[in-house]
């Protein structure tokens, strides 16, 4: 007799993201699959949360992150984003921006709603969303600069619509968004009293492109959650320290989400945070000059292979087209690179909505150690510029 499984979960699975990292890892290749950012992180981030750890900082914490922290998260916002909030009553720490967002899910939408998401999208958003019974409906983002069509987002809208998604600078893209598609997402939103979500989590990571935060704009500020973290930016993936945004009662709902699913992100962590947001400008320009030198070799070692980088503005990943023809498609190039030369990547059709439209692309991620990535560049190389014979 089968047991008993919920619905919500039957049809679920482990990301290839996952599946080719595992795979990676036991053949001792280099994985530039899954977004491990395999950096050192700063020694004051470090520092601090071991002397948390010392000083017994293991209890739980306030429901919404210890006060140091959300003091620290104002005056970011404030400095970096351009948007005045109360620590009080309008930030609240999460475990991780993926738990953030799954509060925000859970605190804004009933099963049966709508949510936009623009196409290739982060996997974990739309299959958080499909898990909380929401309908995802997409709007295509076209290479290679990645727009959008203002009438097709329009057309998404229904009576059912209460979440637009917005995730700038964008994995898997790496597009940032422009003031003019912000304001237009903003306009279309008050227009149907929708809320927007955005995952700013490569914030500071971008090339000569400015991020911008949508709450920046008194039309938005009212309707917008941001979501952002420590992750990506101090190279803390494993500690789950994020934080959302926003208006004071959805915040205080959220925070309730929040307690129940996972009562607080890891006390001593936090106060490792607060360090990080109290450190120079220079080490974000230093981490950026760090990228951008990281994302020339991987341009570079593509397009001598044969591939078309499509050359992101933001964020460490990268996706790249290969002439159709010199695999089947996405899955059966990864496997191949994989196998021949040990470098995961991620078919670049687990990011679309039309899988198809993916088919001769792959993802990769150059958040490694330069040592590391060079050894990946001189594997993809071994496997020249043409068509098999």
């Amino acid at each position: 007799m089968e047991k008993p499984v919920a619905d919500r979960v039957r049809n679920i699975r482990q990301s290839d993201i996952r599946r080719y990292s595992a795979i990676c890892a036991a053949m001792n290749g280099v994985n530039l699959s899954q977004g491990v950012c395999d950096q050192p992180a700063p020694p004051a981030v470090k520092n601090a949360a071991k002397n948390a750890i010392d000083a017994d900082h293991a209890t739980y914490t306030n429901l919404r992150g210890i006060a140091e922290l959300r003091q620290a998260i104002a005056n970011k916002m404030e400095h970096f984003n351009g948007v005045t909030c109360d620590p009080e009553t309008e930030i609240a720490v999460n475990t991780g921006s993926a738990g953030a967002f799954a509060c925000a899910c859970l605190a804004m939408l009933n099963a049966g709603d709508e949510a936009i998401v623009f196409s290739p999208f982060y996997g974990y958003h739309v299959n958080l969303l499909k898990l909380f019974g929401v309908n995802v409906k997409f709007v295509d983002l076209a290479p290679p600069k990645w727009g959008y069509d203002k009438t097709a987002l329009e057309a998404a809208f229904t009576e059912k619509t209460k979440m637009v998604v917005v995730c700038t600078p964008s994995n898997p893209t790496g597009k940032v968004f422009t003031e003019s598609e912000l304001l237009h997402i903003a306009e279309q939103c008050k227009k149907h009293n929708t809320w927007i979500v955005t995952d700013e989590i490569y914030e500071y990571i971008t090339y000569g492109k400015p991020h911008i935060s949508m709450a920046k704009y008194p039309e938005a500020r009212d309707r917008t959650l941001t979501i952002s973290g420590a992750s990506k930016t101090f190279a803390v993936i494993g500690w789950r320290v994020g934080y959302s945004v926003g208006p004071a009662e959805l915040i205080e709902k959220m925070a309730v989400v929040n307690d129940l699913l996972y009562i607080c992100a890891p006390a001593p962590l936090q106060h490792g945070i607060v360090a990080g947001l109290g450190l120079e400008d220079e080490y974000y320009e230093n981490m950026c000059d760090d990228y951008l030198a990281k994302r020339t070799l991987l341009v570079d070692t593509l397009r001598s292979i044969g591939f078309d980088p499509f050359v992101p503005d933001g964020t460490y990943y990268m996706l790249a087209a290969f002439e159709k023809g010199r695999w089947a498609n996405a899955t059966e190039a990864t496997e191949a690179i994989l196998n021949e030369v040990g470098v995961a990547t991620v078919p670049g059709s687990a990011f679309y909505r039309n899988p198809e439209d993916g088919q001769n692309q792959l993802r990769f991620c150059y958040a490694k150690q330069m040592k590391d990535l060079e050894d990946a560049c001189q594997r993809l190389k071994k496997l020249g510029s043409k068509l098999p014979a």
